[in-house]
């Protein structure tokens, strides 16, 4: 009895020790997780089986996402992806006494201002989600298709910059390999060097 309870003890080790192991890596399956929103809802990635999700770090006092929400840009991409049954999910990695790390009061009364249009915005108060899936900067943009696999990671265009006025003429990759997988296509461009402003781990 003591050695099946001493064998079943170490499994379950093991099991826990490669679930919080588990990294993101492109065409592979997403690593899972469960993060609580601003309203106090909680969400976890496999609730969405089945339908394109959206990643995307947030940080509101980040001049690069300054830039795609004061300009309406990231919005926009959210309600039109979200209006095609797509989850999209904003996650603030920054930790206690960090840049972006706000109430949650705060960041609703953030996002009613900028007008948002995700899904929800989880907080990953100590970072675990954002070091599981590497996310560097503020944006950092991730596409997670229909079956879990991760299809897309990087930049949310090809403007590293903080002026509104590149969005107008910048390729925009989260919408292009959006575009391409959900007509059945190949995405050409599946990893990109993000840009934006570190995550405040």
């Amino acid at each position: 009895m003591k050695k099946t309870m001493l064998f079943l003890a170490v499994f379950l080790l093991t099991i826990t020790f490669s679930v919080s192991g588990q990294k993101a890596a492109i065409d592979k399956a997403a690593p899972d997780f469960t993060l609580t929103d601003s309203k106090g809802e909680t969400h976890s990635l496999s609730d969405f089986k089945g339908k394109y999700v959206v990643l995307e770090w947030i940080n509101y006092d980040c001049p690069f996402v300054e830039k795609h929400y004061d300009a309406g840009n990231m919005q926009k991409l959210q309600e039109t992806y979200t209006g095609k049954d797509i989850v999209w999910l904003s996650i603030c990695s920054s930790v206690d006494g960090k840049q972006g790390n706000f109430t949650p009061e705060e960041i609703n009364k953030r996002s009613e201002a900028h007008g948002a249009k995700f899904t929800a915005y989880l907080m990953d108060t100590d970072g675990k989600v954002g070091k599981m899936y590497a996310a560097k900067t503020t944006p950092h943009m991730y596409v997670v298709n229909p079956e879990g696999t991760l299809v897309y990671a990087g930049a949310i265009d090809d403007k590293a910059s903080t002026d509104k006025a590149d969005i107008k003429d910048a390729k925009n990759y989260v919408a292009a390999a959006l575009d391409a997988a959900m007509a059945g296509k190949e995405i050409k461009e599946k990893v990109t060097k993000p840009y934006g402003c570190s995550v405040k781990y």
